[in-house]
């Protein structure tokens, strides 16, 4: 029998506001052939293009064939921003009609080839590591990271929680003795902000947020449900008050292809000094009695797999299951 001819290979040109309904279909075949979660709008692909730090001619790749169909994506992030370590992070995927032909490879080098720019021009003595995730029963991907000198390092969950519309049941917890809830508004953003940063200080991987960043990903986010979003006031208000907070969202693109309406936990945090009285706790309940309230099914969120604060205890003892797992991997090289 003879072989099946091989695609020519693909030119590589930028992504731009002009290519994302391209970028939309080819990501969205690569989310169901791979059994992914996350549906990305249109709207939502312009916003991943804003950063100011994106220069998209040199850390966008968008492959295409000899047509002009759009075969293969690649984004190198360099989020700005103080941390032990410069993260690149790597994007990509490649339409599942044209895997098994080297794509996959080419574009993995080219961005490896771009996170060793970054690390070449770098000044200020960080290291840079590159890291990239995939679902982690992609054998595929494994295979390709690993080829490419990666290793896993991290895993990551995605959960979730039946309410009551599903069957569930919400949970009974008592607010802890010299806390307030409130519901989010936008005066609080800037206080927020600086309250998300200390309570994450220290995690793996965090990266402080910059202003802009916050109004473009967090408060301003399309998706993003201020009605869900509950702020727990109890410190010194000279400190900004804030000891926690779980912003919630409703990302409405994934409810048809999954099957259910879900509230999303997007960030869930509690001030150092706060810990250890049962405050997490007491805003996931809050959270889930607001999704309930508005008729969602379910409520979901991520965490990592070894979180030092003990959030996936927590989230598993308040009746959350994992769903599906990322792995993420980091190159041994950078």
């Amino acid at each position: 029998m003879a072989a099946e001819p091989v695609p020519p290979g693909l030119s590589w040109v930028p992504l731009s506001a002009g290519r994302v309904p391209a970028w939309h279909r080819l990501l969205e075949a690569c989310v169901e052939a791979d059994g992914g979660e996350e549906h990305l709008s249109v709207e939502d692909l312009h916003d991943e293009l804003a950063p100011q730090w994106l220069d998209l001619d040199r850390d966008t790749l968008l492959g295409l064939d000899a047509d002009g169909v759009a075969r293969a994506f690649g984004l190198t992030l360099v989020r700005p921003g103080e941390s032990a370590e410069r993260r690149v992070t790597l994007w990509g995927g490649v339409d599942p009609q044209r895997r098994g032909f080297g794509i996959g490879r080419e574009l993995l080098a080219r961005q490896l080839a771009r996170a060793g720019e970054v690390r070449a021009a770098a000044t200020d003595g960080r290291p840079t590591a590159v890291y990239v995730s995939a679902k982690d029963d992609l054998a595929s991907a494994a295979r390709l990271f690993a080829r490419a000198g990666f290793e896993k390092v991290r895993l990551n969950h995605v959960m979730l929680r039946a309410l009551p519309k599903a069957g569930g049941t919400l949970p009974d917890v008592r607010v802890p003795d010299g806390v307030r809830f409130v519901t989010y508004t936008e005066d609080l953003s800037e206080r927020l902000l600086a309250a998300h940063n200390r309570a994450f200080e220290g995690h793996w991987g965090f990266v402080p947020w910059t202003p802009a960043e916050w109004r473009l990903w967090a408060v301003e986010q399309r998706w993003f449900r201020p009605d869900w979003t509950v702020v727990a006031l109890g410190g010194d208000p000279a400190d900004g008050g804030i000891v926690g907070y779980a912003m919630s969202a409703g990302y409405e693109p994934d409810w048809v292809p999954q099957g259910f309406t879900e509230g999303w936990t997007a960030r869930l945090g509690v001030v150092p000094s706060w810990r250890g009285r049962g405050l997490g706790k007491a805003l996931l309940a809050e959270s889930m009695r607001r999704f309930a309230a508005d008729g969602i099914e379910y409520a979901g969120l991520d965490v990592d797999a070894e979180n030092v604060s003990g959030a996936l205890a927590l989230y598993t003892g308040t009746g959350y299951q994992v769903r599906s797992t990322t792995g993420t991997w980091r190159h041994r090289d950078r």
